[in-house]
């Protein structure tokens, strides 16, 4: 049963590693190994990137508050982003909107500071 239970743990970890989650030490770019992967869990936050007066879907805000803020920014820099019509300018905005009071305030993303 113990075996179980850290191998299950084990899992968890490196789910959580490849999805983006700030759960431990990330030594494969940003966002993992799949950084593809953490861009479409994302895609709930479409709506919200295109629109700052759109409010953020709860779906969205539980992600967005889980992604590293380096992952984060790397998103919101990302072509893959740019080429769905989403601004940048209003992705970065995404934290505060869903009142995270862990937000990366002040980080600089680029040309982008976290508000």
């Amino acid at each position: 049963m113990k075996y179980l239970i850290v191998i299950m743990l084990a899992m968890l970890v490196t789910v959580g590693n490849l999805w983006g989650f700030d759960v431990g030490v990330d030594g494969a770019g940003e966002c993992g190994s799949n950084p593809e992967v953490v861009v479409y869990k994302l895609a709930s936050c479409g709506p919200a990137a295109q629109d700052g007066s759109i409010t953020v879907s709860p779906k969205c805000c539980s992600l967005v508050k889980r992604v590293d803020k380096r992952c984060l920014c790397a998103i919101v820099l990302s072509k893959e982003l740019q080429s769905r019509g989403l601004n940048p300018a209003i992705a970065v905005t995404i934290p505060k909107r869903c009142k995270d009071p862990r937000r990366p305030k002040g980080y600089k993303c680029g040309a982008y500071t976290v508000p």
